[in-house]
């Protein structure tokens, strides 16, 4: 099966084509670039590369969320409207799962953390046991001090993976967390093509027009409505 993943979920963005397993080829920048001008030109060449059309690709991939509000967006549009012309399955997938795949061969607790701002991060917990992950919670938006009590309670390791890694390292202010190479560190469009094949083996796969962002959040402007609307009562 082959599979075409694209994650935009963040600052950086990515596309990989994996084929049973096998990663074809992958494309990833981190330049801060509008992913509107930078996506597509990279399916483009990743297609052109791997010498694959775009016909012949049977899933197509996207972080659905959280993230960034624009960047989850503009995954999804992308992959909505190949996987609609072409009326192939698509599946959507955690923006923190995708990021725990990198701590998959670090025996301890995997913290992906995303920066939310405003001492606020998106938060998933991992356990691994050095070959296999295991959920702990559900995606979630938490202050950086209610997720510090909660990882006291551990006695093991804690990896920090994610764009809010630094911030939360920062944060904590103790040596506890570890912070694993860039290398691994971060969200990549390979790793989403993985957790795709397994959520496709699953049965966890859907049409086009069912692909939605998982923001967790509302958009700052409507909590600044909200707010106003809170203060006028």
């Amino acid at each position: 099966m082959k599979i075409l993943a694209l994650d935009s979920s963040a600052v950086s963005a990515s596309a990989a084509i994996c084929d049973d397993n096998k990663i074809l080829g992958e494309f990833y920048t981190n330049t801060g670039f509008t992913h509107s001008q930078t996506l597509m030109p990279m399916v483009e060449s990743l297609l052109n590369t791997t010498q694959t059309k775009l016909a012949d690709i049977d899933l197509f991939a996207v972080c659905k969320g959280p993230g960034s509000f624009t960047g989850l967006r503009i995954g999804i549009s992308c992959i909505k409207g190949m996987a609609m012309a072409l009326d192939k399955p698509c599946v959507g997938i955690s923006t923190l799962e995708c990021i725990a795949q990198g701590g998959i061969n670090s025996k301890g607790i995997i913290c992906c953390v995303m920066d939310a701002r405003c001492n606020q991060v998106y938060n998933a917990l991992f356990k691994s046991d050095g070959k296999t992950l295991k959920r702990m919670c559900d995606d979630r938006a938490i202050a950086l001090s209610d997720l510090q009590k909660e990882l006291n309670a551990f006695t093991d390791t804690v990896y920090l993976f994610g764009d809010g890694a630094y911030v939360a390292h920062s944060f904590f202010g103790n040596d506890k967390y570890v912070i694993p190479s860039p290398v691994n560190m971060y969200q990549r469009a390979s790793s989403l093509a993985l957790c795709a094949q397994n959520a496709y083996n699953n049965g966890s796969y859907i049409n086009a027009s069912q692909l939605v962002p998982n923001y967790l959040r509302l958009p700052q402007a409507e909590r600044e409505l909200n707010n106003k609307k809170q203060l006028i009562k």
